[in-house]
């Protein structure tokens, strides 16, 4: 894969941003973290104070995944049906889905794309199907998750997606995911990426009983020993155990960080996608915050590996991008404590 170039967040405007924060009329550090999100969002945009976050945009990639096929005698990983996903995706559309509902009270627009449901859309609008890639994917546990190339084309629509969104004024991008089985595909991406065996990640997902996690973690167990050392480059890894959304998500944080754009991670899915495109350019992570910590494990090994901790705990799981939406008005309040408050040379 060529290189992407990834222009880095201005550290002499971060500096500057330390020095008015320690001049506010407060005790040196007394905001805490809200202080570090002052200083990183100045830097991201090159200004003291930054901008305001007037556009926040999520994209939700939705599609399904092989893994959630019933198998004779072997019922599945998720405690839904894989036909939640079309549905979910006609929820997204009507409003009435979580990340939609939660969205609307921070402003934030959602889009969602249609990147491999498993059946034909054709009562949804044709933009939601304009990034299709495949219906489905391979089951992991028994073959590749793509076919050859595939992996490369949502890795683009994912890019051209992120371009879209920028080029239309977001100021702030969150990657939103829909898809039964997501958890354990990004489970394995975690593992294999990070070289961890099944059971340090594989969380309870959707809310699988004990047996639903045995099954998980057979799964993972057979899909790691089946991919062997192909998970060394970026996109062999998503080909053999991701999914279309997976590498569709890399390309769009990967591009909004070539295009100097702030990027709130959400849960394991769009932490395990953010791996994926930081085995393809490292620096990328310098753009990115993580909005909040799942409950999912393969979630905080991915942190981890990326540096990043999140803003906030609330002990979610939806995914959609809906932890992710939470930290908006957090790093608001960031930028307002910068931008409104008084010096403290000032006093009298």
């Amino acid at each position: 894969m060529r290189s992407i170039e990834i222009p880095l967040p201005d550290e002499g405007v971060e500096r500057e941003a330390r020095r008015r924060l320690d001049g506010l009329v407060k005790p040196v550090g007394a905001l805490g973290r809200l202080e570090e999100l002052a200083a990183w969002l100045c830097a991201a945009h090159g200004s003291v104070p930054p901008r305001p976050l007037d556009d926040v945009r999520v994209v939700v990639f939705a599609g399904d995944h092989g893994v959630t096929r019933p198998k004779p005698g072997a019922p599945g990983v998720s405690a839904y049906p894989r036909e939640v996903t079309a549905a979910m995706l006609r929820t997204f559309l009507s409003g009435k889905s979580g990340v939609t509902v939660l969205a609307r009270q921070v402003g934030a627009r959602v889009r969602v794309l249609d990147i491999a449901v498993d059946v034909d859309l054709e009562d949804v609008p044709s933009e939601v199907r304009a990034f299709k890639v495949r219906h489905g994917s391979g089951s992991i546990d028994t073959e590749d998750a793509l076919e050859p190339g595939e992996a490369e084309r949502a890795f683009a629509a994912g890019r051209a997606v992120a371009d879209e969104e920028i080029d239309a004024g977001a100021q702030v991008l969150i990657p939103g995911d829909m898809g039964i089985g997501n958890s354990t595909v990004a489970a394995a991406l975690v593992a294999a990426s990070l070289g961890l065996p099944a059971n340090e990640v594989v969380g309870t997902g959707t809310g699988v009983d004990e047996e639903g996690l045995a099954r998980k973690l057979a799964v993972l167990d057979a899909a790691l020993a089946r991919v062997g050392d192909r998970a060394e480059e970026p996109m062999s890894l998503v080909t053999a155990l991701g999914s279309a959304c997976a590498a569709a998500t890399a390309g769009f944080v990967l591009q909004a960080a070539a295009r100097a754009t702030p990027v709130i991670l959400d849960g394991v899915f769009s932490c395990a996608a953010a791996l994926v495109a930081r085995d393809i350019a490292p620096t990328a992570t310098k753009w990115w915050l993580a909005g909040h910590r799942s409950t999912e494990p393969a979630q905080s090994h991915a942190l981890k590996a990326l540096g990043l901790e999140p803003v906030l705990d609330l002990g979610l799981r939806l995914g959609e991008g809906s932890g992710a939406v939470q930290a908006v008005p957090v790093l608001r309040a960031a930028r307002a404590a910068l931008a409104d408050m008084g010096d403290l040379a000032d006093l009298t």
